[in-house]
Order: C-alpha cells, then sequence, then structure tokens
C-alpha cells in the first residue's frame, strides 16, 4: 500500500473512533444554537429580507373602463335624489318594490311618451279591483319598445297627460303609497311589460322581471335595455295572456266603503205671535 493511501485510511479511522457512540451516519451532538433567528412576533424587531421582498410593490390605482355600449338608449334608475331598497327576487308579480322616502322623485327611466295617467286613488279594500291596486300612476311606453309603470304615486306631476312626450330623468311624480299600499311605508311599483290597451291591467302591473335591469342601470351601465327580454316573455306567453297571478276582485257592496252623510234636521224657527196670543201658523215653513 502506497503512504498517502494509509494516511488516509488512518485518518478515517481516527473520526470514526472519536465520534460519539449514535447510530452509523447520525451525530448525537445537540444542534448549534442559531444566532441569526429573529423574534416575528417582536414589532420592534425589523422584518427579515425574505419577508420584506414578498410584499407587493405599490402603484398606480387601476384605470376604470366605462362598460360597454348594449342599446342606443340611455336609461335613469326610477328613483332620483333618494336612498332606496328593492327586492331582487320573483315574489307575486314579475315587478319589484322600490322602497324609498315619501315625496322623492319618480323619474322616466327612458326618453318615451306617456301612456296612461291616473290622478285619482281608486282603491277600496272592499273590492279590491285589480285596475285600482296602484292608486295613482303613470306608465310609459319607452323609445325602446317596452312600456314602463310607476304606481302608488303620492302626487303626478302637473300637466302630464297621455301623448306626452319625456326624456329620461325628468320627473312624472312622486313615491307614495295610495292603492292597496295604503297601510305600508312609501313605495314605488315599478313594472316593465310591452304596450297594451288600458283595460289589459293585468299586462299592465307587469310581466318582465326588472331586478336586474336596474342594478345595472344603478351601477352605472346606463345602456342595458330590457327590449330582448320583454321581446321573449312576449313570443312565449303571447300578447294578450289571460290573468293568472291576483285577479279576483271582491263583489262590490254598496256603502260599505262611502257611507252616505247621515241628513242633518231643518232647524226649528221660532214662532210669532199674534196681538190676541194666537199663533200665525206657516211661518218659516
Amino acid at each position: 500500500m502506497r503512504p498517502g493511501i494509509l494516511a488516509l485510511v488512518l485518518v478515517g479511522l481516527t473520526a470514526a473512533c472519536s465520534a460519539p457512540a449514535g447510530v452509523a451516519g447520525v451525530s448525537t451532538h445537540p444542534p448549534e444554537p442559531v444566532a441569526d433567528v429573529v423574534a416575528l412576533d417582536d414589532p420592534a424587531t425589523p422584518a427579515p429580507a425574505f419577508i420584506s421582498a414578498a410584499v407587493p410593490p405599490t402603484g398606480d390605482e387601476p384605470v376604470l373602463l366605462p362598460p360597454p355600449k348594449l342599446s342606443k338608449f340611455e336609461y335613469i334608475f326610477p328613483v332620483k335624489g333618494c336612498e332606496v331598497s328593492y327586492a331582487r327576487k320573483l315574489l307575486v308579480l314579475p315587478k319589484t318594490t322600490i322602497w324609498a322616502d315619501k315625496g322623492c322623485a319618480f323619474v322616466a327611466p327612458v326618453s318615451g311618451t306617456v301612456r296612461e295617467v291616473n290622478v285619482q286613488n281608486r282603491w277600496v279594500p272592499s273590492t279590491d279591483k285589480g285596475g285600482d291596486r296602484e292608486g295613482r300612476f303613470v306608465s310609459l311606453l319607452g323609445d325602446d319598445g317596452v312600456l314602463y309603470l310607476g304606481g302608488h304615486l303620492d302626487t303626478v306631476a302637473e300637466g302630464l297627460a297621455p301623448g306626452t312626450k319625456v326624456k329620461a330623468g325628468q320627473k312624472l311624480g312622486t313615491v307614495g303609497n295610495t292603492g292597496n299600499a295604503r297601510n305600508t311605508a312609501s313605495n314605488l311599483y315599478f313594472a316593465m311589460t310591452w304596450k297594451t290597451d288600458a283595460n289589459e291591467w293585468w299586462i299592465r302591473r307587469g310581466m318582465v322581471e326588472p331586478w336586474d335591469f336596474l342594478d345595472a342601470w344603478k351601477n352605472g351601465n346606463r345602456t342595458y335595455s330590457p327590449f330582448a327580454e320583454m321581446r321573449g316573455v312576449r313570443k312565449k306567453t303571447g300578447p294578450l295572456p289571460a290573468c293568472s297571478v291576483a285577479c279576483a276582485s271582491k263583489p262590490e257592496v254598496k256603502g260599505v266603503e262611502r257611507p252616505r252623510p247621515k241628513p242633518t234636521r231643518k232647524p226649528v224657527q221660532p214662532v210669532e205671535v199674534g196681538p190676541v196670543g194666537v199663533e200665525l201658523l206657516g211661518v218659516g215653513d
């Protein structure tokens, strides 16, 4: 054996013999203390470099792009200048109730022509006629071909009449609780459908679910049109579907809701007495 190789063998044997007892290849020495361990829960201790590098760098705010233009029509949320809330699910009819303070402005959701104006609150619970349930209301045939209804109004805008041309956002009335909402908080009955005659009130009361469109108009997408949805529903039901929900009215009972005033008795006139104490009959009759 060469002298160099022998020296290496002797060094290896010496290291093996001096190692503490234990499993072959596994050291039994305790671990050396780590001097640079950082107390991460100590606020006074600076964060190590590897943690600081994980924090994303700051930059400019993202650029917000306008929503895509979906139609040539511009839409406005139908209640203007007030806090609102409304249901986003089907309750009784495909319409929604927009809760808002009494007197808030009901505005045209799109440019169009006024179709119906009802300034009288004719609804009474004794009959509950379907055509009177919205109390004071205005319907608008939009330039987009959709018929819009705003009901339970407290007032109707002065000078408004069938045939009046209006612009999107123009005031049509104020929020109230007329009609069958007289025992509820003030709200706007808002519905969408297609052009129909006044005597087909169940169609006027709403055929298209409106909340997706209200969400879009409220959140800035002003060109989201309900026309395609309206056309699809009309094709499915036909232009004159029969009334199927909230249709029946109660038989009219006269004198219940509008009692006649009590007759007032004619006041008794004083009786004149003649010079000899004889009553002069007929005076004052």
